[in-house]
């Protein structure tokens, strides 16, 4: 099987960059912040996150894992259960996310409203000479 080699070089020396790399996929904030709430499991957070599938949802979880974001815990017993939680680097992402929120819970009707179709963007800019 063949690896994606990517064109260009990431410049992970940058803070967004890196920032993106790790938290940029669409779900992860969301998984993290279920989390953080207290859905531990990986049924409870699919079920959470009903627009996405059980498979993209688990890539991540592994994806955040990789990356030190949560720890994951397989419980022995029958059947056998997996949990997870936020290691400390995960928890650092929080304020992030709580201004994320916070953003979007500020921003939401206008995004409602150009989602919509019933606002076009109001960023024209005047070209009088």
């Amino acid at each position: 099987m063949q690896t994606y080699e990517r064109k260009t070089p990431e410049d992970l020396d940058c803070g967004v960059t890196v920032f993106m790399k790790v938290l940029g996929a669409k779900w992860k904030p969301c998984i993290v912040d279920l989390i953080n709430r207290g859905y531990k499991r990986p049924s409870e957070i699919h079920k959470q996150l009903i627009a996405a599938t059980p498979r993209v949802v688990d890539m991540q979880l592994k994806e955040l894992e990789s990356y030190g974001i949560v720890c994951k815990k397989v419980h022995k017993g029958f059947p056998l259960h997996v949990d997870y939680s936020l290691t400390d680097m995960g928890k650092s992402l929080l304020p992030v996310i709580v201004s994320m929120d916070q953003w979007g819970a500020a921003y939401s009707g206008k995004v409602k409203k150009v989602s919509s179709g019933r606002q076009a963007a109001s960023c024209m800019v005047s070209t009088t000479e």
